[in-house]
């Protein structure tokens, strides 16, 4: 498998933008994503990267100075002290959860939605056929999976997924 390609994160970020507000990122690696975030008018400093390995948090440091740059398992980040004290209004996850077990995949949406906003989405990608948030854990979260789309031109192809709270969803419809 190659690294995520530009296909894939220009499909993962096409719905944030510089009117979104503060976006949390979960394993940005090199930061293709951040890039894409970036060049979408999203500013530095309304990013927050949570990044566990210590080569990637270097790097990420020197590529984006004025975004908060976090070296935790993102399945600590409820844990933590809100860096900047708002909710975020997106996420982003580069985190390979098909290769976790459910515990860790659960322990990671429910810190990640801890620190959003109550109509916030969180947008992950996915080589298999379906979302890889396992659908016992969007239930007992209260959250709702939609497929976003496909990059084919992506190695491989990805699929896209936007999650959200189901109760928002329903308010919306109203």
């Amino acid at each position: 498998m190659a690294p995520s390609g530009r296909a894939l994160a220009s499909l993962i970020t096409r719905e944030i933008d510089q009117g979104t507000g503060k976006v949390l990122e979960l394993g940005p690696g090199t930061g293709i994503f951040t890039d894409h975030l970036v060049a979408r008018g999203v500013d530095q400093s309304d990013l927050t990267l949570v990044e566990q390995n210590p080569n990637f948090v270097r790097l990420l440091k020197q590529r984006f100075p004025r975004a908060a740059v976090l070296e935790i398992d993102a399945a600590a980040l409820g844990s933590i002290r809100q860096p900047r004290g708002e909710l975020f209004s997106a996420a982003v996850c580069g985190l390979g959860l098909r290769s976790m077990p459910v515990g860790q995949i659960e322990a990671i949406m429910r810190s990640a939605f801890s620190r959003m906003a109550p109509d916030a989405a969180f947008y992950l990608f996915t080589y298999g056929c379906r979302c890889s948030v396992p659908a016992e854990v969007l239930k007992r979260l209260g959250l709702i999976a939609e497929h976003v789309g496909v990059a084919l031109l992506n190695l491989p192809p990805a699929s896209v997924y936007r999650i959200r709270r189901v109760c928002e969803l329903s308010r919306c419809a109203q």
